[in-house]
Order: C-alpha cells, then structure tokens, then sequence
C-alpha cells in the first residue's frame, strides 16, 4: 500500500510540476462593482433558501423523519437532492468568497444532517433518489437498464449523486470541514461496491446516461486520499464513446446533449493532469477548441434545447427560444480553468471574459433569480427562477457560480503572477507574502490600476486580450511606460523587485465590432471590446409578461409569445461598414446609438448596452442586416419561412421532442425495453416493450394528436393508448413519399372525457416488434 500511495503522488506531482495554479478562493476578494453586486444577490438568495427542505428527501430516503418537506418542482418529481448537493458547493465556495460566518455555520449544520443520513443507511450511501436503494441493488446484481437519461428508470440517477459529492468534496476543500471528507470517502466506498461486479460493457452501458462529472470527482478522491483504486474507478466512469472520437480529434458531437458531455470532458483533463495520460488530455483540448470556435454565439454559450446541432446551421438558434443554457457555460468555465493552468493562453483568458460577462453575469437578476435558457431568437426574453419554487439544474449551478468570482482573476507559477482578469479585487499571495489591489470600473472604463500594497519581488504577466488591437495596449509603472513585448492573446510580463506603493496601469482600448453567426449566416452580435451589446425591444403594445417562472416543470422556458422574424429589428446600410455609426451615449456607460442604421423596434433612438444589465424585456442581440434595395425581401422571406411553423406552434397545446432529455423529463417519461438516438439529425425514441408521456391540455381544447416518424422504421407495428384506452394499431408505412413523415389522429370525445385536462400516450409494442421511433408528438387544436 505505501509503494502505491507514493507512486500516485510521484505521479501526481510530475504531471503538475509545470503547471500554473489558480489562488484559493479565501485569497481574492471582490471589490464593489457588478461581481460584488452579483456575490451579495446570489448570497441573499441562498440564505432565504431552507436548508431543512433541501434535506427533506436524504432523510426520507434514510428512513428518518424530515424536519419540514421537500421543495417543489424538480426537487419532488424524480431529481430529489441533487439541489441538497449544488447548495453545499454554494455554501463553501460563498464561504471561501466572504468569510461570513452565518454561511459556515449553515454549511456545518447541513453537513451534519446529511452525516446523520448516511449513518442510518448504514453502507456509506448518501442520496435523496426516491426509492434509489431498490435501483442500486440491481445495478449491483448487473441488471441495467441504461437509456439516455435514465438508469434503472430513475431520472439521472449518477448525475444527481455527483451533486452530492462534489458538496462534500467543496466542504471540507473550502470550509476545512473534516466530517464532510470522511462522508465524501465512505461515499467514494460505497460506489466501489457497488461498480465491482460490473464488467466494463456493463460500466460502459451504464455511461450512456447523464452522470455528471463522476470520473473527476473519484480522481478528486484519490488524490485527497493517495489511493489508487478510486484513480482506477475514475477511468472506469470515464465514457469511451466521447472520449475515443474526441482523443482522435474527431467532432461528433451534433445531437449530443450538451451539459452531459463536458462534465465528462472535465474528468478526462482532471485524470490527465494527475496521470500524464496524452489521449485524455488531447480530448479535452480538442473539445474545448470544437466549442469554443465552432459551436458557440457571442456570449460564450452554446447548444439549442439543451443539445449540440450541426455546426454549419444556427438556424435553430434563431428560431427556437431555448438558447444557451446556463450550465454548460457554468461547465466550460471550469474546464477552461483547469486547461489554462497546463498552458497559459491568452485564448483561455479571452473565452472566460466574454462567457463570465456575458453569460453568467447576465444570468442573475438584479433582484434575484436564475436564468436556464438564454434565446438568441429576435424579440424574445428570459424567465428567472423563484427561491421557493425553481429546482432547477441551472438554480443550482447558478448558486455556485456567482460565489466563485474571484476564482479565475489571478494565477501563479512559480514567481510569476498572472492577472487574467480585470475585475475590481484584492489578492493575498500568501507564498510570496505579497497583496495586491486591482482598481477599475472596467468595463464601463477601458483601464485598469494594479498597486503593490505588500512588497515582493516576482514578475507581473497581464493578459493582452484579443479584442485589443496590435499595438494599442499601454502599460505604465509609477507613470513610466513599459515595452510591450507581447501580442494580442498573449501576456505582457513587467518583472522587478516590487516596493509597497508600486502602481501599475493599463490602458484597454475597446472598440466597437461585429462578429457573425458562427455559421456565418446574416445574423451579427455587436460587441464593445468583450462585451456583447444588445437592445430592448416591445413588440406587443401594452403585453405584460411575467418574468418570474412558476414551479411547473416547464417553467424554466419563457413560453409566452413569440414574436415573428419579419417583425424583427434590423441593422439596413448599404454595406457592413457602419460602425461609424455608433455612438456613445452621454452619461450612460457602454450605452450605444446607431442613427439611421437600425430599422423597427425603436428605430434610431434604440439604444445598445451590455447585455448583461437587459433584465426583464425582450431584447435583441443578434441582428439580421439588410440593404435598403433588400429589406422588403427579407422581411417577406422571414415571414414565408416561419409563417407553416408559426401556424403550427398557434394550434399546439403541448408538445414533446422525443429522445431529447429535458423535454421527456418535463412530460414524465416511463418506459420498458427504451432506447434513443439520432438520426439525419433528428431526435427519436423507440422500446421493444413500451414507453409513454403526461401531457397537459388545461382548456380541454385537443382535438388530434400529430406524431412523426421515420421512413426508416417501415414495417414496426405498435399500438397507440390515450388514457389506457386503444386510440390506434400502427404499421409504420413502407411507402412514405418524405424521409420524415408526420401522421394525424383524432382523439375521440370519450377518450378526452375519462380524463379531462390531461392524456397520458402510450406507446406500446407488438410481439416481435419495436414500438416507434418516434421523431416528434403535438398535442394540437
């Protein structure tokens, strides 16, 4: 055993002996601007949150007694404690950020009653699954039911108990909370019982549906211990089917839900760093690069309901409303971290500004409350959650975020200091015994002031961010300039011997630019340096929307109306040459006019400001351009394109994109004998024994149900149940003239009367056969 502890850490600190480290939390504290403004929000937030609920369900699964009951929303519908784990994060990282001492005592008490439930279970198994110990003992006798989502028919059962970890694991990394270590270890013990009869097939089944970052934690758990066998379970829970194309640089990534990938990826960096390994170490570079510059729009986010599409068509990006959502930003910010400390890229500095900014910042309201989809869509507008009834996985990673701030504005190596960010702070570089003040109202002012309030002697490395143009970055110490001898995307490097009172200033000339889709279709962002600028817009007279979400599963999707493209504001000129146009306005930091360049909305008056200050409105961030010769035909093609869907979406009462995670959740998906997958493109789900959805029809308005299939699956033969009773015997047609098809049935009076308001659709086999695929389903007027 002490050969193999000592290989593990000879082994851990050769792969990291070049590496940079970002500081501790404790050693950064915000300063007042909008980062300490998003802190003290987030902090008020999750201090009018109630621990006793969010522990409610591991105490009913220990069999003990809650102290009050569970939260709503996805906290009582099949995701029960993974909202427990995310708060334990936030309470450490919010404790390491403040030092408040109400954050920590709420830590220690959560700590505990989580302790008291493991103890009850009696084998180090921690968890708030509903009914989870019958799913892990088969699991454990090797019966697996693995689909996309769900193992065992629970909903994402490894993703929800990484939550759990990772909040042990932040506890005693960031508060020095000792029981959560031990709880963390037994917990890590647990799941290699579990996982030691299981063949690597069945681990690589099993990978197949969403498990968060299972393989970093373990790799977490082994470094903290010196213990190889928790290194060893890391590969285990590491997922071949992404790794292998990712290692070989192949992106097949379109069609993958998208936040239970780069968990995934994070893993493989984290086991690399420990282990050298070159093949995960390349996935995870080549992941980064795939999304960053082919797969994400201008505020760092990527995907369209919550999945990768085909990189060369963001048109569903334009015309869907959920956008971007919020934890694959929260994600990548982490596996950029972890990728600029193997190697010191401006590009790295560069991405974690614009999605900091422009996503996360942006994601948090004023008043409090958390942002799941961001649309990109013209004219549309996001919903935020409520502390006592939103539970969903963006609430919880959003509480983490914002207590993190500090986290990536310095960095060391060796005696170099990194300043990556420019963000109104202090640092106590404690090895070096060193305190530095950043002062900058950046980004409404393009400067920033570093002074040396403890002297040491070391070398200062500011990043050269990309959006400054060759030439223009000014440094000066105690007034004198400094020679640049860096680039754009690199760092300029001032090495002295530091005396207290030293002062650094940077000048950050910011312009105005445009940046094209990634597809580089006619749709354009408009960005001031790293900032993107967006404009409120009104497009339905005196509408009042609510832009509170309720607790319905759906609730995190802004669905009031959507407004058509043709009625879509856009930038009209003769050319792309129009910068020139805009124009400061006084008196309103990063606030923008654009006199006769915009056409609808507010026209000339529409003002342009940092869209991470547009709160509760539609908005406008990416703008078709037209000429004045072709601005009536766009406007007419909008329209035509849209006007078949439009229609459509008018007679839709409830809709559910099979194969598609969120969606099936939302609408109560069971099954036997499932599986999903992509085809052409398209999502689709099928069984061999049956499968079935809850749909809501609160008017009682359905008259048909409208389903789609595929030419491909000619021949399967399945019924079709409406409130268990037979609405159709299906043949899936051999002749279809389209590639995908859609099939109308009229749902009968009867039917709809045995239970008004709702249908429960069930699709179920017939001997020898396979129920579906099923490509789409409308519940329609």
């Amino acid at each position: 055993m002490k050969l193999r502890l000592a290989a593990l850490a000879l082994l851990v600190s050769s792969a990291w002996a070049q590496a940079a480290e970002l500081f501790p939390l404790a050693d950064v504290r915000l300063k007042p601007g909008p980062f300490l403004d998003a802190q003290t929000t987030d902090l008020n937030y999750m201090m009018a949150m109630e621990p006793d609920r969010l522990l409610a369900p591991f105490l009913r699964e220990a069999g003990l007694n809650p102290r009050q009951p569970s939260y709503g929303n996805w906290e009582s519908t099949g995701l029960d404690g993974h909202m427990g784990g995310h708060y334990l994060s936030a309470l450490a990282l919010m404790y390491a950020a403040t030092g408040d001492a109400e954050v920590l005592r709420r830590l220690n008490y959560f700590v505990a009653e989580l302790k008291r439930a493991q103890e009850a279970n009696r084998d180090g198994y921690l968890g708030g699954i509903p009914g989870g110990r019958q799913a892990w003992r088969d699991v454990a006798a090797g019966k697996l039911d693995a689909s996309n989502f769900s193992v065992n028919g629970k909903w994402v059962p490894w993703y929800n108990l990484h939550k759990v970890y990772a909040g042990l694991r932040d506890a005693h990394r960031y508060a020095g909370n000792v029981d959560a270590r031990a709880m963390l270890i037994a917990l890590s013990d647990w799941v290699l019982r579990l996982s030691a009869q299981l063949s690597e097939e069945q681990m690589q089944q099993m990978l197949r549906a969403e498990h968060g970052g299972m393989n970093e934690i373990l790799a977490d758990v082994a470094q903290m211990t010196g213990d190889d066998k928790y290194l060893q379970l890391a590969l285990r829970f590491s997922h071949q089917a992404v790794l292998q194309p990712l290692a070989q640089g192949q992106d097949k990534l379109t069609g993958l839900h998208a936040n239970t990938q780069i968990p995934k990826v994070i893993g493989f960096k984290r086991i690399a760093d420990m282990t050298g390994r070159q093949d995960l170490d390349r996935a995870a570079e080549f992941f980064w690069q795939t999304v960053v510059e082919r797969r994400s729009v201008a505020i760092g986010g990527n995907s369209v309901k919550e999945h990768f599409h085909d990189t060369q068509d963001f048109g569903s990006m334009i015309g869907e409303v959920e956008g971007p959502e919020t934890c694959n930003t929260y994600n990548m910010l982490k596996l950029t971290g972890m990728l600029f400390q193997s190697e010191q890229k401006g590009s790295y500095g560069d991405y974690y500004e614009r999605a900091l900014y422009n996503h996360i910042l942006s994601s948090q309201r004023p008043g409090g409350g958390f942002v799941y989809f961001t649309p990109m869509r013209p004219n549309h507008y996001r919903v935020y959650s409520q502390v006592d009834k939103g539970m969903w996985c963006c609430v919880g990673s959003g509480i983490e975020s914002h207590a993190k701030y500090g986290e990536f504005i310095y960095a060391h190596e060796g005696d170099a200091l990194f300043v990556n960010l420019f963000i109104p702070s202090t640092l106590h570089w404690r090895e070096k015994g060193v305190r530095i003040t950043q002062s900058t109202r950046f980004p409404d002012e393009g400067s920033t002031r570093l002074t040396v309030d403890e002297p040491g002697s070391f070398t200062m490395k500011i990043r050269y961010p990309g959006w400054v143009a060759a030439g223009k970055l000014v440094v000066k110490v105690n007034g004198r300039a400094v020679k640049i001898d860096a680039a754009p995307g690199g760092f300029v490097s001032v090495e002295r011997a530091w005396k207290k009172g030293d002062r650094v200033d940077v000048q950050l000339p910011m312009s105005t630019r445009l940046e094209q889709m990634p597809d580089k279709s006619n749709y354009y962002a408009v960005l001031h340096g790293p900032i993107v600028l967006a404009a409120k817009t009104r497009m339905f007279g005196d509408e009042q929307l609510n832009y509170l979400a309720d607790e319905s599963r759906m609730g995190h999707i802004a669905g009031g109306p959507v407004c058509p493209l043709e009625a879509a504001p856009m930038l009209v000129s003769d050319s792309l040459e129009f910068l020139r146009r805009f124009k400061p306005v006084k008196g309103k930091p990063l606030t923008f006019t654009a006199p006769g360049l915009v056409q609808g909305a507010a026209g000339s008056a529409t003002e342009f400001i940092p869209f991470f200050r547009l709160h509760e409105s539609r908005y406008t961030m990416y703008w078709q351009h037209a000429t004045p010769a072709n601005f009536e035909r766009i406007r007419a093609e909008n329209a035509a394109r849209e006007a078949d869907r439009l229609a459509l979406d008018a007679r839709t009462i409830d809709q559910v994109a099979p194969g598609e995670q969120q969606p099936e959740s939302d609408h109560f998906f069971k099954g036997e004998g499932i599986d999903a997958g992509v085809n052409g493109g398209r999502h689709w789900r099928h069984a061999k024994k049956w499968f079935s959805y809850e749909l809501k029809d609160p008017k009682g308005e359905a008259k048909l149900l409208r389903l789609s299939f595929a030419r491909a699956d000619a021949g399967r033969r399945f019924d079709i149940e409406v409130n268990e009773v037979l609405l159709a015997e299906v043949t899936l047609a051999k002749d279809a003239a389209q590639e995908f098809y859609t099939v109308d049935y009229a749902l009968p009076a009867a039917i709809l009367q045995a239970r008004p308001n709702a249908l429960s659709v069930r699709f179920v086999a017939k001997p020898g056969s396979i129920a579906g695929g099923l490509y789409g389903l409308r519940l329609l007027r």
